[in-house]
């Protein structure tokens, strides 16, 4: 049950710079937030950069500001709040209860100018590793870690710094936060009830694949961080093997992936789809693949790794890194050294022992797949406690 704080009902506003069509695991976080909050009854609006020819049709408001691209990082945007004059007019009419910061840029500072000229509280959640972000943009690692100085000052500010789960807070620790830190999980949209071995059916027979080839999926930017030129590597020393790989997404290492794809050798068995916004046909990705493969040692709580659980779809992942920490080898997931020798084995393993992967899939839908619906209510309560307990007003 939604409570008032004061005399009516509050909105809370989720702040971020990344919202649909842009499409990574914050701004799906954003999104179902945003979604869940209003479902059961809790006035919500959302703030987020312009996305050129682009309409919202979302059952919340939604209230963009002016932006330009961010070079070399397409689709991403840097927004500009202090200059939309008529977007300053409409914020200014919303009566907040609790603003939320999903990032620490314009729309987070929007958040803690909002948050401190009404006296009212700011939660700002921990995502990215913000450093290696930077040093990627820079090239200069002390210039990276005055920029990653400047995110802490921000987070030191919040009334609550959220983090997705235990593994993340090493990294913020590292960057130098001393405050406490609340673990929040992140959810999907994909768990169901529903017996899952029909969906995986049709969603093969959908995608033309045959029963037999064995299916690897990765979903995520095409960025090297994410380590994903391992799993091209890997492949490579598999390609007497029968097996369909599928990379989702879009990321300033796109081409060069593809390249790498044609000069190893794998054009006929490594397929490249793109950006799906539609999240149905995503969901069809995930049915359809026996393996996810997500090497990343750069992740924090991935948001993929559940949306492939949810499909009974287990992931191969590092051990020891942040995307791991729920995973238990051989239980509910896969884990391998950060090598290509150790990679190649796994996989060889696996595509032999199909009924490992089935009962990995299973365990991982059960441990792994929490629906954001659930989140949402832990979130609601969390966020009427916060106002109760600093409201300022």
């Amino acid at each position: 049950m939604v409570t008032p704080v004061g005399d009516k009902l509050k909105t809370i506003g989720i702040f971020n710079d990344s919202f649909p069509p842009i499409m990574d695991g914050v701004s799906l976080t954003a999104q179902n937030y945003a979604y869940w909050l209003q479902k059961k009854g809790q006035p919500v609006c959302v703030i987020t950069p312009k996305s050129p020819n682009y309409s919202d049709h979302e059952p919340y408001p939604i209230y963009r500001y002016a932006s330009i691209p961010i070079l070399g990082r397409k689709p991403y945007r840097i927004g500009l709040p202090e200059i939309d004059l008529a977007f300053k007019t409409e914020i200014e009419q919303i009566s907040f209860g609790l603003v939320h910061a999903h990032c620490p840029f314009s729309s987070g500072k929007l958040a803690l100018n909002i948050a401190q000229k009404l006296k009212i509280p700011l939660v700002a959640t921990f995502h990215s590793k913000y450093r290696d972000d930077f040093e990627h943009s820079v090239y200069n690692k002390y210039i990276a870690r005055q920029m990653t100085c400047e995110i802490i000052r921000f987070f030191e500010k919040a009334d609550e710094v959220w983090i997705p789960q235990a593994s993340v807070e090493p990294t913020i620790r590292e960057y130098g936060f001393k405050g406490k830190v609340e673990i929040v999980d992140n959810g999907n949209d994909f768990a169901t009830s529903e017996p899952i071995e029909p969906i995986k059916k049709a969603a093969r027979q959908e995608l033309n694949i045959p029963d037999i080839e064995r299916v690897f999926l990765f979903v995520g930017q095409h960025i090297w961080e994410k380590n994903i030129r391992l799993i091209i590597e890997t492949l490579a020393s598999l390609r007497e093997l029968s097996f369909k790989m599928f990379f989702i997404g879009v990321g300033y290492a796109a081409s060069d992936l593809k390249q790498l794809a044609e000069e190893s050798g794998l054009s006929g068995k490594v397929e490249f789809v793109g950006m799906i916004t539609d999240r149905e046909q995503l969901k069809r990705y995930y049915a359809a693949a026996d393996l996810f493969l997500f090497p990343s040692i750069y992740d924090n709580a991935p948001l993929v790794i559940r949306e492939a659980a949810a499909m009974h779809t287990p992931s191969v992942l590092v051990e020891g890194s942040s995307s791991a920490e729920n995973v238990i080898d051989n239980f509910n997931g896969f884990l391998i050294k950060n090598n290509c020798e150790s990679f190649a084995t796994k996989l060889r393993e696996l595509m032999d022992s199909p009924e490992k992967i089935h009962t990995a899939g299973m365990n991982a839908s059960h441990s792994i797949a929490r629906s954001w619906e659930s989140v949402a209510e832990e979130v609601l309560d969390r966020y009427q406690k916060l106002m109760k307990r600093t409201c300022k007003v």
